[in-house]
């Protein structure tokens, strides 16, 4: 059974144009946790904690994933692409070679809540073309066990054969996301080569034999074969995010995470002279 080794809050921050996120990965508490880069959530009713969006920036060397709770985000980039994801959808991008794009909220009012993951790619697939897996809610796995447990299965597949749309092979991703009752308990296995990590946004959760993880906090999950994790007496909603570690080096420069810093100035050198 997976415990929980190391448990981090997440820090309050701004990013964009000055949209209010709580990070969970990627501060100084976890860098990383391979493949995983980095994860944020953002959460507000108000309108102008969000309504300045992600304006045009760029990307290159790994994959962003947005998952929207609820709420809409526009978004496009320089090669035409363009699209809405609503309540429930996913976009999974692979930035590859680089692209510049842009995530704007498509209402002015209401709240606007969800996640972006940031998964790493292999040095292999680091100049691949950019592409996109974007799917509605209605096209993601849903799994109802019973007994007050839920599950929205994005990427991946549950040990009862519940499959997301998004493949994500070069890291064998894990993504669901998981609602359970008060007192409510899952038990999923998980392989055991994955890294793995629990974002809780609602309530608490027991995960193993530790104790409670509050809301905003993320547990980096010990090695093993399966997890369990028990809701508090308020009920939880959680991410359960695993992946197959790349085991490359990390270089990592604001927008560009490539295998040596060469090649992360070559990308800032890349997109100054339009070659994006």
């Amino acid at each position: 059974m997976r415990e929980a080794i190391l448990v981090v809050p997440g820090v309050a921050m701004s990013e964009g144009a000055g949209v209010r996120i709580a990070r969970l990965l990627g501060t100084q508490r976890l860098q990383l946790l391979d493949p995983f880069l980095m994860l944020d959530h953002f959460d507000s009713a108000d309108a102008d904690d969000y309504l300045a969006g992600f304006p045009d920036h760029p990307h290159r060397g790994f994959e962003t994933v947005t998952y929207m709770l609820e709420g809409r985000m526009r978004h496009g980039d320089n090669r035409g692409h363009s699209g809405v994801i609503g309540t429930g959808g996913v976009q999974w991008m692979r930035a590859g070679r680089g692209i510049v794009h842009s995530e704007m909220p498509e209402q002015e009012e209401g709240r606007m809540r969800g996640f972006q993951l940031w998964v790493n790619l292999p040095a292999r697939l680091k100049m691949t073309e950019p592409g996109y897996q974007e799917f509605p809610a209605a096209s993601l796995g849903r799994e109802a066990r019973g007994e007050g447990v839920d599950l929205v299965v994005v990427a991946g597949a549950t040990s009862r054969g519940t499959a997301g749309p998004v493949a994500a092979p070069h890291v064998d991703a894990r993504y669901l996301d998981v609602a359970l009752g008060p007192g409510a308990r899952l038990e999923e296995p998980l392989p055991g080569d994955h890294a793995a990590m629990l974002a809780v946004y609602e309530g608490s959760v027991a995960v193993g034999g530790g104790g409670e993880v509050g809301a905003l906090s993320l547990a980096v999950l010990g090695p093993g074969e399966r997890v369990v994790a028990r809701a508090g007496a308020a009920g939880a909603r959680f991410l359960l995010l695993s992946g197959r570690p790349i085991g490359e080096p990390v270089a990592w420069g604001g927008p560009f995470v490539m295998n040596t810093r060469e090649e992360v100035m070559q990308a800032f050198d890349d997109y100054r002279a339009g070659r994006f």
